[in-house]
């Protein structure tokens, strides 16, 4: 085992802002998003209702975040790296999922206003329009926060958050431009149609994060994790150590929190001895991991008989 491999899924220094701005959103979330409920049944909006759809899903994906980060948190000292990389993963299928089911709600809500228009009430527009303005605030620094984070420690959860937040950011702006123009125009008969028309907005934003969540959550968990330019650095490093070994027999994968988990299947001439095969397990792994950043390579002398199917 190499040293270091028990050590959790690779957040074992996990900053402490990562968790506590996790926490952070997920609080401000549920704080704004009680009052936007009481705000859709004063109201009756439909974008107003889209959006307190969309924030339950946001709610949710930040739940599952948090939980992964405690887990890896209390799980420092020894846990199967490879399990919690498939939990994650598992995590953002899930929610894509549960946006999708949103989605089909929300749509058949929207289509059937454009066919009952109503206009929007105000009582709850006095409050939804000041939940909106905080709203997009506090979403646009945790973007911006949430980005900086991913970026100085790399992690699925934290790229997802970060893009959930951006999202959420523009979303807050249509809801509250679509709740201002409904009563600015309120003197146009077709004013009632600003309000359905604009949830069908809402309904993009839940359906491209639906489907992102889910488009990268597949490839992991069928043991598909690197990305095209990785694999090209692995193909290289290869090639530069093509005359130190008789076969290859393929890469296997996990990207598990912000580490990348690579075994390499190598063969070998049997008459070797056993301290030129780890030599060169030994450089070809170092080199790797200087060019793949968070990554922890495994270099498996084996034969053609006994390789597993190879996969990237």
């Amino acid at each position: 085992m190499e040293p270091g491999a028990g050590k959790g899924t690779g957040d074992v220094g996990t900053p402490p802002s990562k968790e506590k701005t996790v926490v952070f959103s997920l609080f401000c979330d549920i704080g704004l998003w009680l009052p936007e409920i009481a705000a859709v049944v004063l109201s009756g909006s439909v974008t107003l209702f889209a959006d307190v759809m969309k924030c339950g899903n946001e709610i949710l994906a930040t739940v599952f975040a948090l939980i992964i980060i405690l887990k890896m948190k209390r799980q420092a000292n020894f846990t199967y790296d490879y399990g919690m990389g498939k939990f994650e993963t598992f995590t953002r299928t899930a929610t894509g999922a549960v946006m999708l089911v949103s989605i089909f709600i929300i749509f058949l809500t929207a289509f059937n206003r454009i066919f009952s228009p109503e206009a929007v009430r105000p009582a709850g527009a006095f409050i939804a329009v000041p939940l909106m303005i905080i709203s997009a605030i506090i979403d646009t620094h945790l973007w911006q926060k949430n980005y900086r984070i991913s970026k100085s420690d790399p992690s699925p959860i934290m790229e997802a958050q970060w893009r959930l937040r951006r999202a959420k950011a523009f979303a807050d702006i249509a809801v509250l431009l679509s709740l201002v123009l409904s009563f600015a125009l309120a003197g146009y008969s077709w004013s009632v149609y600003v309000d359905p028309g604009v949830s069908f907005i809402i309904i993009g934003f839940l359906l491209f994060a639906g489907f992102r969540e889910i488009s990268s959550s597949l490839p992991d968990l069928f043991d598909k994790t690197l990305e095209e330019e990785l694999q090209i650095v692995i193909l290289k490093e290869l090639s530069a150590f093509f005359n130190e070994y008789h076969g290859f027999y393929g890469v296997r994968s996990r990207r598990s929190g912000s580490k990348i988990y690579i075994d390499i299947f190598l063969g070998f001439d049997p008459g070797l001895a056993m301290g030129t095969v780890q030599d060169t397990s030994d450089r070809l792994k170092t080199s790797l991991e200087g060019k793949i950043p968070g990554s922890i390579v495994s270099v498996v002398p084996t034969s053609e008989r006994s390789a597993p199917s190879g996969r990237i």
